[in-house]
């Protein structure tokens, strides 16, 4: 469980869940420790040299990278652990980045120690946290509520009686579109003035889960899940400067796995497949070949699309490539093309797409974002095909889409960092 997950905010707060406390333990462990001790131990003035530079880089570093951890761990769902080392590694790395550009002469010692006692530090309180918290959340027992209460780690209190006292509680949801007695109702607006977060229960689902329930979407429900426009654009942007920066940087890396990919099996280096993509186009999509290549596909095209568990179609190199994710890396040159973003709903076959869209209703309102190499659903759920858990996915898929952000891609990165070290979802 996150610090806080989504919108909900602790009542009950300790002095480890107190941000000064944390920032400010943070800066004495991380910046001025390492610096004093440095101070103690220079046997003469060239030791200090740089060291000034260190400490105002190191600072600056550590408060941004305490800010993006923050707005991580505020996200769906989102383990802490999982970003205290990916949230530090990018704004120490590119404070290093800086001093290596700028040729700025630094201590490389308070620059280490610095890293390493901040990611302890930080380890430190969440661990704290974990042990002291879990969220406590009243339930009012009236309309659609049920769904909620299979939700795992969370206390949830079925409040009986509205002038009961069921202790500290972090936040009160009620399905606010039923109807609710008078004293029940006089209880939430009691509770709301008294500073109780007071939730709408779809608002919490889609909070601790990561999910927006598309079923029975309304009018209203389209409008909320259009996209910003701006950070479309900005994206789009990124997209692109990001593709023409790492395509050189990589090439000498994509040409070895050509050639492994040649080696271990007769066929052609890369996959070529048509996807659906961004506003329903279609266009050909590129991998790593990782199975067994065939002029022409022996099956029915929907079955043939699908990769199943343990597929005997898969090549020994090919396994290691989707494990990793590697055999994904020839999207950029989709991605170049303005075809694909580096995170965005996963695109589909066109066989499976049309299947989907038969069975499955708003399937198409997916297609309103560029498709992505990695993407919300992907690190959430992994790889699906069968129909009941592509509806699943696509709860994921509008979830990105409803909260489309920085926030929410720089979230997928850093579990798309986790996903190639574990495999998590592969097929």
């Amino acid at each position: 469980m996150s610090l806080q997950i989504g919108k909900i905010a602790s009542i009950r707060t300790s002095i480890w869940n107190r941000r000064r406390f944390q920032f400010s333990v943070g800066l004495l462990l991380a910046i001025i420790a390492p610096w004093a001790l440095r101070i103690v131990l220079a046997d003469q003035d060239s030791d200090l040299r740089g060291l000034q530079t260190a400490v105002i880089g190191t600072a600056i570093a550590l408060a941004a990278g305490y800010y993006g951890f923050r707005r991580l761990s505020l996200l769906p769902g989102a383990r802490a652990s999982y970003h205290i080392v990916p949230s530090f590694a990018i704004s120490y790395g590119i404070v290093l980045a800086v001093f290596f550009f700028a040729r700025l002469d630094y201590s490389r010692l308070q620059f280490v120690a610095s890293f390493v006692l901040c990611i302890a530090w930080y380890y430190t309180v969440y661990f704290n946290l974990q042990r002291q918290h879990r969220l406590r959340i009243g339930v009012v027992p009236f309309g659609d509520v049920k769904a909620a209460l299979e939700i795992t780690d969370v206390s949830w209190i079925y409040l009986d009686d509205p002038k009961s006292n069921p202790g500290p509680l972090d936040a009160i949801v009620a399905d606010l579109h039923a109807e609710i007695p008078e004293e029940w109702q006089r209880f939430l607006a009691d509770e709301a003035l008294a500073g109780s977060l007071v939730m709408h229960v779809k608002q919490v689902q889609e909070s601790l889960t990561g999910r927006v329930a598309i079923e029975h979407l309304s009018e209203n429900n389209f409008g909320s899940l259009i996209p910003g426009i701006v950070y479309a654009k900005v994206k789009r942007l990124a997209d692109a400067v990001t593709a023409l920066v790492v395509l050189p940087i990589a090439a000498p890396f994509l040409v070895l796995i050509g050639i492994a990919v040649r080696l271990d099996s007769r066929g052609p280096i890369l996959f070529r497949q048509k996807r659906v993509g961004f506003r329903g186009r279609v266009f050909t999509m590129y991998k790593f070949r990782s199975m067994m290549h065939r002029p022409a596909a022996t099956e029915d095209p929907r079955t043939d699309a699908v990769t199943r568990s343990d597929d005997e179609r898969v090549t020994r190199v090919g396994r290691i490539l989707r494990r990793t994710r590697v055999d994904e890396l020839p999207q950029l040159i989709n991605v170049l093309k303005g075809e694909m973003s580096w995170i965005g709903p996963r695109p589909e076959a066109v066989a499976l797409s049309d299947w989907y869209e038969k069975e499955l209703p708003f399937y198409r309102y997916r297609h309103i974002v560029r498709p992505g190499i990695t993407g919300w659903a992907q690190v959430t759920q992994g790889h699906v095909a069968e129909v009941d858990d592509v509806l699943w996915k696509l709860h994921y898929d509008f979830y990105y889409i409803k909260n489309f952000s920085f926030w929410v891609d720089v979230l997928i990165i850093a579990r798309t960092i986790r996903t190639i070290f574990t495999g998590f979802g592969a097929r």
